[in-house]
């Protein structure tokens, strides 16, 4: 029989054992050569080879694609003694953990990509998402966690399965509680022309020393040639009026290497706050003043890299008492992958959008006539389907582009570019023009009066500015969007509309679409600049509706729907829902024996 072996891991997620579907090993693992079955031997082995030319950053990076092999042999997963199938891929490093993974995809952004792509199964156990579309990593109750071999945790919450299935696999000396460090050494130095010289000068003995404050920063040499030198070293070692360094009486010879590209995005930020001082990285003043920074907008790509070594370096300077808080940002706030639309031919290759015949009802290759399969992948130029901005704004203008890009979805998602959608934004802007501007003539539309608002306009326009103001301030641009839709379907064909509400709505249009809105802005009678105008306030009772529908249930089935004023009480609710005579009707000759007031908006009657 085939011999065994114990494999190992480390996981944060004892939780989602029943739902491991398959296990991972880092390409350098020992257990690699051991398990691989004869006919996958050669792939696995070609492909562990490949991947000890990748740095740990290529092969942990969130954002690129998945690649692994599976080595032929299968795993017991010890809490329901089903075998899963064992694969090698590099997004597991030997460094971290024991170099191995139980791999959970549904409730795993990470190892979904993974299954996803090598049609794996994906087993839910914590309800919530929508496992179809993405990995749920969130709380929640636990399903599909029992069998005969082991504990259920069936229905407990997250913390709570945690606690059990680890108490239970601890009992049977299976597994025990361990705290790990994900914290690895990072190698600052880059042997190569581009970056920041280290401002260090060795003397004859090779002992090190710090230029003089007053020769900081180092400035780079200008190199012709910017191969390495002879000895090893980066293009530095070879511009030696720049390398050497005499000082009282002593030659001293300057760091050839380079800080990484890393180095200078770690404290940006800071130097963006004072960024022509040229005696200091920034005036202690103005960094009490501005920091720390309020919203910090990026990829998840960053959360590892970037955002990891900024907190360092942020942490390191507060510590000396260069920046005033310990924190640099005090938001974070991730936006999603824009998807496009990709081709491929009969064969499988994927075809450049620019070879592309797209006048018909199906695309086409230009060349070969071909109908191409179409499918929605990540923008990439070696897919051809990278979407040029410049293109855009060429044919739709630069606040169709801004509009579109808001209004595809909530920021956070992941969402597929189409470019047949522009249209529909750029429709809009068009009825907002000719709800102000006349297009015949060009000028004020004659509907644009000075004269006070009516109150429907009031309140629509006191409505507007509410949603759209606090939508902005979460991040919500595409319900905002939509809101300013409402309005100018509502206004558009008004035969007066008040000028001063047109005014009111092209201030909060301007942060979406500026330059349209700095046209209107001048059309309205304004010579100074939208850019520098409050935001309008609306008023509260004004943002309310005067009057809301109310349902009326009977029994949980809704039988009539009430209009009542937005202020009305919960027993004039009630007497309103039992005079309705459709509900009545519904009642018949049966006692109502409760009423339920749902915070005004729902009435449920319950009879027997």
């Amino acid at each position: 029989s085939p011999e065994s072996y114990t494999l190992r891991i480390y996981t944060t997620r004892p939780d989602t054992l029943y739902g491991a579907t398959y296990m991972v090993l880092s390409p350098e693992h020992p257990l690699v050569e051991k398990i691989v079955t004869p006919e996958r031997r050669q792939a696995v082995l070609d492909y562990c080879a490949q991947a000890r030319n990748k740095s740990d950053l290529e092969r942990t990076e969130l954002s690129k694609e998945k690649t692994g092999e599976f080595t032929g042999a299968y795993a017991v997963n010890p809490v329901n003694g089903k075998p899963i199938p064992i694969w090698v891929a590099d997004y597991v490093l030997i460094s971290y953990g024991t170099g191995a993974i139980m791999a959970v995809p549904a409730h795993d952004q990470r190892d979904w990509e993974f299954a996803t792509k090598f049609n794996l199964p994906i087993i839910q156990v914590i309800e919530g998402g929508e496992i179809g579309s993405q990995a749920y990593e969130g709380d929640g109750r636990l399903i599909n966690s029992e069998s005969p071999v082991s504990t259920s945790i069936n229905g407990l919450n997250v913390s709570d399965a945690k606690k059990k299935i680890t108490a239970w696999l601890e009992e049977h000396g299976i597994g025990k509680t361990a705290v790990k460090y994900k914290l690895r050494d990072w190698l600052f130095s880059r042997q190569r022309y581009w970056g920041e010289p280290f401002p260090i000068l060795f003397d004859e003995q090779g002992n090190p020393t710090p230029v003089d404050e007053s020769e900081l920063p180092v400035a780079l040499p200008e190199l012709a040639d910017f191969q390495p030198a002879k000895t090893g070293e980066s293009p530095l070692a070879n511009a030696e009026d720049w390398l050497i360094v005499k000082r009282d009486g002593r030659t001293y010879r300057r760091d050839t290497n380079t800080m990484p590209q890393w180095a200078g995005s770690c404290w940006y930020y800071l130097r963006y706050l004072d960024p022509k001082n040229n005696n200091a990285a920034w005036d202690p003043a103005e960094e009490k003043y501005w920091m720390p920074v309020d919203l910090y907008v990026g990829g998840a790509e960053h959360a590892v890299l970037h955002l990891l070594y900024a907190r360092f370096w942020h942490k390191v300077l507060f510590d000396l008492g260069l920046v005033s808080t310990k924190e640099p940002f005090k938001k974070l706030f991730n936006q999603g992958m824009i998807l496009s639309f990709a081709y491929k031919d009969s064969r499988g290759a994927y075809v450049n959008f620019n070879d592309i015949d797209f006048s018909g009802d199906k695309p086409k290759s230009k060349t070969t006539g071909e109908v191409l399969v179409e499918s929605i992948e990540k923008m990439s130029k070696s897919l051809g389907n990278v979407i040029n901005p410049d293109d855009v704004v060429a044919e739709y203008g630069a606040d169709t582009l801004r509009l579109y890009e808001m209004a595809m979805g909530p920021l956070q998602a992941t969402k597929p570019w189409n470019t047949r959608d522009l249209s529909g934004v750029h429709r809009f802007l068009h009825r907002v023009w000719r709800m102000i501007i006349d297009v015949d003539s060009g000028e004020l539309h004659s509907s644009i009066q000075d004269v006070e608002p009516g109150e429907d306009e009031l309140r629509l326009l006191h409505k507007t500015i509410k949603k759209v103001g606090d939508d902005i301030e979460g991040m919500n641009f595409n319900t905002a969007i939509s809101a300013m839709i409402i309005f100018v379907n509502e206004m558009l064909n008004k035969p007066v509309k008040s000028k001063s509400t047109m005014e009111k709505f092209v201030q909060i249009l301007s942060p979406f679409a500026p330059h349209i809105s700095e046209e209107l802005w001048r059309k309205l009678g304004h010579t100074d600049t939208l850019a520098y105008e409050a935001w309008p306030k609306y008023d509260q009772a004004l943002a309310e509706d005067a009057s809301v529908e109310v349902p009326v249930q009977v029994n949980g089935k809704v039988r009539s729907r009430l209009v009542v004023p937005a202020d009305v009480d919960e027993e004039t609710l009630k007497q309103l829902a039992l005079a309705d005579e459709r509900v009545k009707e519904s009642i018949g000759d049966k006692q109502v024996r409760k009423v339920i007031i749902a915070k005004k908006r729902l009435v449920n009657l319950v009879i027997g």
